[in-house]
């Protein structure tokens, strides 16, 4: 049986707290809501071993920038993995992290992937 590689709980964007201390000296995943249910592989190829959050940037009725610099600005942050659908919705997602590195100040890797409609993994 195969076993999560989920760090820390809640990882709704929405949910939870900027100061956990699961981002500290970590490398941050932010992914698309859709992009673990398309990409099947996902938790392998992802989640192992970093800080999970995820959101829907269409759905949320929230300005992800604010939640993302406050957990760029109150921790040390290694390296940010950014997951995302090819939808134009998701784009939403990528565009809120960009802002919040920008508004945090930090000089922070991010590193952009992009899952297609039928789950395979495009950029």
């Amino acid at each position: 049986m195969n076993k999560s590689s989920l760090k820390q709980w809640p990882v709704q964007i929405k949910l939870i707290d900027p100061q956990h201390q699961s981002f500290e000296d970590s490398t941050l995943l932010v992914a698309a809501d859709c992009a673990a249910y398309a990409y099947a592989d996902f938790h392998k190829d992802f989640i192992d071993g970093k800080t999970t959050i995820i959101g829907c940037p269409k759905l949320d009725d929230v300005d992800y920038a604010i939640k993302l610099t406050q957990i760029i600005e109150n921790n040390n942050i290694n390296k940010i993995v950014v997951v995302r659908m090819e939808v134009p919705c998701c784009t939403g997602i990528k565009d809120a992290l960009e802002r919040a590195v920008v508004n945090s100040g930090k000089d922070i890797e991010v590193v952009n992937h992009i899952i297609s409609l039928g789950g395979e993994l495009i950029a």
